[in-house]
């Protein structure tokens, strides 16, 4: 699907496009979502039942994962999370189904490898069997699941579940009438709950959907935060004044791309032109041919900018002649933080401890 076909399927979903052809379509794929959603309940029926077998590895298992397709800051929450064990000095593996690694690593293997050079990120479709091989050939001590929560066949002793507070999680649909991958009472499964990109949110939205987990799930602790914008190693952003009167370009391949516009408005950036790309999307040289004409059009004192995820995959310094700014996004908390950590602390083990538990097995 191209991205004009794409970005008019996503307007129909949201309810942006209106006519009656519109609503029409959204009425046919509600109703295509009720044998979704028989699917997906017998399915999570089944292994609460114990007719899927739960298959466990003898270290923990955080898993970071959402109810919806994409786009809700996985990323930053990972990397979060894995410098949170390595600094208890613990051995941390991130594991991840790796969409698209027959090519070699993907884009979120590439960022995450650039900002935490010493934790290894496996990827494989048999996250089981990707877990065994991080413990017996890695002896890593803790895992880190990414988008792993609809993964259930991978045991794990921590389910972090993440929200978009931009996309409230009460107003979404079912695929494929909307982006929810199983009903939000899927969070009964949850440990705890983040509300991310809180600062691009009305404080009136985000508080009704807080007052909405407070009443359909009142035993689930939460956490508010929000992505902040930063410089890449060894770089730098342009400066406030800069970003405010200058002309602004930017393109990415994210599953929320409009999070970015955001994220660049918010460093006082008026967006004169944007561009984008579906999520994950392997830029070819086509692409980046298409992208130094576009920016070589530009004014120039243009600014052009991306994300970090889209960098890894470029690795090129500049676009027609002007500097091409990478921006990197860390999960920063607004409220809750201390509880979060103390969840991620419950089921840190000792370092080693689990490695020679499973030695002891193994013999």
């Amino acid at each position: 699907m191209g991205s004009v076909g794409r970005d008019t399927y996503l307007a129909i979903l949201r309810g942006e496009r209106r006519g009656v052809s519109a609503r029409l379509l959204r009425a046919g794929l509600w109703w295509a979502s009720l044998p979704y959603r028989a699917v997906v309940g017998l399915r999570n029926h089944a292994f609460q039942r114990g007719v899927k077998v739960v298959q466990r590895v003898p270290v923990p298992v955080v898993c970071i994962g959402n109810l919806t397709l994409g786009g809700t800051g996985k990323t930053p929450c990972v990397e979060y999370v894995a410098r949170f064990y390595r600094e208890l000095g613990l051995a941390v593996a991130i594991l991840s189904r790796g969409y698209g690694v027959e090519a070699g690593p993907n884009d979120e293997a590439l960022l995450l490898e650039e900002n935490l050079p010493d934790v290894p990120h496996l990827q494989g479709a048999d996250r089981t069997a990707v877990a065994r091989t991080a413990v017996e050939e890695l002896e890593s001590e803790i895992l880190v699941l990414d988008d792993g929560f609809q993964h259930r066949r991978l045991g794990r002793d921590l389910d972090i579940v993440l929200l978009d507070a931009t996309r409230p999680i009460s107003q979404e649909y079912l695929l494929p009438r909307g982006f929810l991958r199983e009903p939000a009472s899927g969070l009964k499964r949850a440990n705890f709950a983040l509300f991310t990109r809180c600062d691009q949110t009305p404080v009136e939205s985000l508080a009704e959907q807080i007052a909405w987990l407070n009443k359909h799930h009142p035993q689930l602790p939460f956490a508010t935060c929000r992505h902040e914008p930063m410089a890449m190693p060894d770089r730098t952003l342009p400066t406030n004044a800069e970003w405010k009167s200058r002309p602004v370009a930017a393109f990415c391949g994210l599953g929320n791309p409009g999070s970015f516009r955001r994220t660049l408005e918010q460093l006082g950036a008026t967006v004169a032109d944007f561009r984008t790309f579906a999520d994950h999307h392997k830029y070819t040289r086509a692409d980046v041919e298409s992208l130094q004409s576009w920016a070589k059009a530009l004014p120039a004192n243009a600014i052009v900018a991306t994300t970090q995820k889209d960098w890894v995959k470029l690795r090129i310094d500049d676009l027609g002649g002007k500097p091409l700014v990478a921006i990197r996004i860390g999960l920063k908390f607004e409220t809750g933080e201390d509880a979060f950590r103390e969840c991620l602390q419950s089921v840190a083990p000792a370092p080693r401890e689990w490695a020679d538990d499973f030695d002891a097995e193994a013999a």
